[in-house]
């Protein structure tokens, strides 16, 4: 058993906007806080560099996932291993990023997940990353790049 998950949002941002918004640290830990927290650190979207997220740990897991960026292909692509437990098989997050007439579509993938325990964590893991992306992705954004108001 084999699963995985899409999310899909579109954001009026530039994609260089959303990417800094996905990519820079200080911004990340920003709209992470409405999971777990999943500070990065020692994240760059650089191939070949190894980081890891930081949570609250929680009964069951011991609050770190260990990532490996595989491709960067900024401001379009993302794609890293990750490993929420010690020892166990990575999965895999991908960004894509693409320009719309009214801003960006940002769809995050994340592949590779097995078994009954693979099963249960990606519907986890979807719930808390639909809640980031469509609602703290979007105040992280707002603050980092507001729009003006518009006259009644």
């Amino acid at each position: 058993m084999v699963s995985e998950f899409r999310i899909v949002c579109d954001y009026p941002y530039s994609m260089e906007q959303v990417w800094r918004v996905m990519t820079e640290p200080g911004l990340v830990a920003q709209w992470t806080v409405t999971g777990q927290g999943g500070r990065p650190e020692g994240f760059e979207p650089v191939a070949g560099t190894h980081f890891r997220l930081i949570a609250k740990p929680v009964m069951g897991w011991r609050g770190i996932v260990d990532c490996e960026v595989l491709e960067v292909d900024a401001p379009r692509l993302l794609r890293y291993t990750w490993v929420g437990d010690e020892g166990e098989a990575p999965s895999f997050v991908t960004y894509r990023i693409e320009e719309l007439p009214t801003g960006t579509r940002f769809t995050w993938e994340h592949t590779g997940f097995t078994g009954v325990g693979g099963f249960f964590m990606a519907k986890l893991l979807r719930s808390v990353r639909t809640k980031m992306l469509t609602v703290a992705v979007p105040a992280v954004l707002e603050q980092t790049y507001p729009r003006p108001a518009m006259n009644p």
